[in-house]
């Protein structure tokens, strides 16, 4: 397995480096992996959630947003 990578860009003297990432950045990518997940499944609830109240009421999204509009 190869260890992620990060790439540092200097604006000042245009210079790219590409090194492995140190034990606390792979830390900070796992948690924000975790953390994006996370929020991808509350999004997914939420849009379930919604489609099944308008799935309930029988109306589609559009619908409800010219009724509200």
């Amino acid at each position: 397995m190869t260890k992620p990578q990060i790439k540092e860009y200097n604006c000042e003297t245009g210079i790219e480096t590409i090194r492995d990432a140190n034990a606390d950045e792979i830390a900070q990518m796992k948690i924000d992996a975790k953390n994006a997940a996370t929020r991808k499944a509350e999004v997914e609830a939420k849009e379930a959630a919604k489609s099944a109240i308008l799935d309930r009421i029988g109306l589609t999204a559009d619908e409800l947003k010219t009724l509200l509009g």
